[in-house]
């Protein structure tokens, strides 16, 4: 599943426009690579400098776009549990197959607030919502027995596991049930985490190259530990290097060179700077991606 940037035009601003034609390009490109399913405004789709207008409206165009051919995955978490509710009502009206909550960041919340923002919105929003937890970016930690807690509300179907830590997975499983869906938050890691029992990721590496990633995943999930190796070793100079400076600086770069988006970000992220240019390129090129002319 592919944590999809939002495309900009050219420019690093607060205001730069949002490229509406490589937002529709971009999900062609990722369903007819084999994405399974499509995460729109998560972390790498800057969600924290859309304003709630542009957020609602990328949801939308990628629903449409889609058409139900693969699921669309809303981003729709916030440290304002009211906010949440509203964009999480927005996703359902707005046809989305399911809501990504991240944690309530910045305002460290405790496993009880946590429980019950979760709660809320979940009993508020009747569409099949996905716990993100990623402490590295929000400072806290949905902890094993909170999440137990939560998944044993029928609409919260799952959680993005994004610590790195492995022994998260059997945590997990014994405090959460067989029925509740865990995947990875790390591309790193993600291999051994499905061979733990995970099932599957959500990808930022899927940006640039989502049929390895696909294909990763399938290998991973089928016990093809041999095949998925493999596929992992040409990989892991993507996972690495995506992470140089910060999500999705050098994913924005990686597509930027493969002449799929313009080079637009917005402040206070910034362009990958140029001394980390030459990593991402040849991690590019162990991956097997082709690098052409960059778009303007």
């Amino acid at each position: 599943m592919v944590a999809m940037v939002t495309p900009m035009e050219t420019g690093i601003s607060p205001e730069v426009p949002i490229d509406w034609k490589a937002l529709q390009e971009l999900v062609e490109f990722h369903i007819a690579e084999g994405s399974d399913a499509i995460v729109a405004v998560g972390t790498t789709g800057e969600s924290a400098t859309l304003d709630e207008k542009e957020h609602r409206k990328v949801i939308r165009q990628v629903v449409r776009q889609v058409h139900k051919r693969i699921p669309v995955i809303a981003g729709t978490g916030a440290n304002s549990t009211t906010e949440a509710i509203r964009l999480t009502a927005f996703a359902r009206e707005a046809g989305a197959d399911a809501c990504l909550l991240v944690t309530p960041y910045y305002n460290k919340p405790t496993q009880e607030g946590l429980f019950l923002h979760h709660k809320a919105v979940a009993g508020a929003v009747a569409i099949p919502q996905i716990l993100y937890n990623v402490p590295g970016r929000t400072a806290c930690d949905l902890v094993p027995a909170t999440a137990g807690r939560l998944s044993r509300i029928r609409n919260i179907i799952g959680i993005k596991e994004a610590t790195a830590d492995l022994g998260r997975v059997a945590s997990l499983r014994e405090h959460c049930g067989d029925g509740f869906m865990i995947v990875s938050g790390d591309d790193a890691t993600a291999m051994e985490f499905i061979a733990r029992g995970g099932q599957g990721v959500i990808s930022v590496t899927a940006n640039v190259a989502p049929r390895s990633m696909h294909l990763l995943c399938a290998r991973a999930l089928a016990g093809d530990r041999a095949g998925a190796e493999t596929l992992n070793a040409t990989l892991e100079g993507l996972h690495r290097e995506l992470f140089s400076e910060s999500n999705p600086i050098p994913a924005k770069w990686a597509l930027n060179r493969m002449g799929l988006v313009k080079r637009g970000i917005r402040l206070p992220l910034t362009w990958l700077a140029e001394a980390y240019h030459g990593q991402v390129r040849a991690a590019m090129a162990q991956a097997g991606l082709a690098i052409g002319a960059a778009s303007s």
